[in-house]
């Protein structure tokens, strides 16, 4: 019988999470799904971890070359037989509801092709910390996915297989011919520039469910040269967005600029580097001024944060970290609860 749902995962060298990966989408509510677990060449114990777990809904895909996610995610896509397809890291993991929350909605929304969900951050050891990632839920044009991308990461959205389809394409420069959905030129950036392929080119919508169904799971591992590296990635999508969509870029390029280099301030502050956030949030706010009247909050909290970390003693800033994600975290649960997400989907 098919399975409603055909679940992607990606492993390479996650043997510490992705057995925590693996059984949060086992434990799923909605169970009428296929996981496919597609090894990119692991070096280290992530396959042997992932074959001790027994489950007839679980198949592996093996690369014989490392090839990166975008390609891991192509090769989970055509062996998927479900209508929705649904992606997973795996050093993430998902709430027991997901996939139920995710069907329900689009099986009500035929208009909607990406359904994404907010999400939770929990610390390196998979540890819930109460802060969340909170974007806009609905009305999401080309040009807002372009500035801000919704989705948040590779774990929160599911998609229809029409979608999928619509944005299918054949790689010239392969020496194998088959499918791609995610362009596998890009290591990095390649989740937004899949999106905007499909907003800017179709006819499909994005919407988010309230409820934090995702459980991202924060990287202590980050340096600087990676900053840099996301940065380059970006303005290849970039570049590449221009030929597809030469007046949403026209229009929006410089401001995207901004909030992606705000967003690599913040990754800055979160690797404890802030001298490079410095630069960064300085760097967005000279690109795009605009940004401090758009999003005025956001972009002071970032800026502050920058100059607290460059200041102060490691030890002060995080206490100051921790009382401001306390006290922000606070305030978004309140706001996940009036938006009628209910207590328990709040972890």
């Amino acid at each position: 019988m098919t399975p409603k749902v055909s679940v992607v995962m990606p492993i390479y060298n996650v043997q510490h999470f992705v057995k925590q990966a693996i059984n949060s989408v086992l434990a799923q509510t909605f169970t009428d799904f296929e996981l496919i677990l597609v090894n990119d060449c692991s070096t280290d114990k992530s396959l042997e971890i992932s074959r001790t777990i027994l489950d007839h809904r679980i198949r592996v895909v093996n690369h014989v070359t490392n090839k990166g996610l975008a390609a891991a995610r192509n090769t989970g896509i055509r062996h998927a037989i479900g209508r929705y397809v649904a992606f997973i890291d795996s050093d993430d993991m998902w709430h027991a509801d997901k996939l139920k929350m995710h069907v329900e909605h689009l099986n009500k929304s035929p208009q909607v092709g990406i359904s994404f969900s907010r999400s939770s951050f929990m610390n390196h050891k998979g540890k819930l910390i109460h802060f969340f990632q909170m974007p806009q839920l609905t009305g999401i044009t080309a040009a807002h996915l372009l500035c801000r991308n919704p989705v948040g990461n590779g774990s929160a959205p599911v998609i229809r297989r029409e979608t999928l389809n619509d944005i299918r394409f054949q790689p010239l420069d392969h020496a194998e011919h088959y499918s791609c959905y995610f362009d596998e030129k890009f290591r990095q950036s390649e989740d937004i520039e899949c999106w905007l392929r499909i907003i800017a080119t179709t006819n499909w919508k994005m919407e988010g469910i309230p409820a934090p169904l995702t459980f991202y799971r924060l990287n202590q591992e980050g340096l600087s040269s990676n900053i840099m590296k996301q940065l380059a990635s970006w303005e290849q999508m970039i570049d590449k967005a221009r030929l597809f969509a030469p007046k949403l870029l026209k229009k929006n390029e410089q401001s995207a600029r901004a909030y992606q280099l705000r967003y690599l301030a913040r990754q800055s502050i979160r690797n404890g580097q802030g001298k490079a956030a410095i630069k960064l949030i300085n760097k967005a706010l000279s690109v795009s001024p605009s940004i401090m009247l758009d999003e005025t909050g956001r972009t002071c909290v970032t800026l502050t944060a920058a100059y607290l970390l460059w200041l102060l003693p490691s030890s002060l800033y995080k206490v100051c970290e921790n009382i401001g994600q306390f006290g922000m975290g606070h305030i978004q649960k309140m706001r996940i609860s009036r938006d009628g997400v209910k207590s328990s989907l709040i972890l």
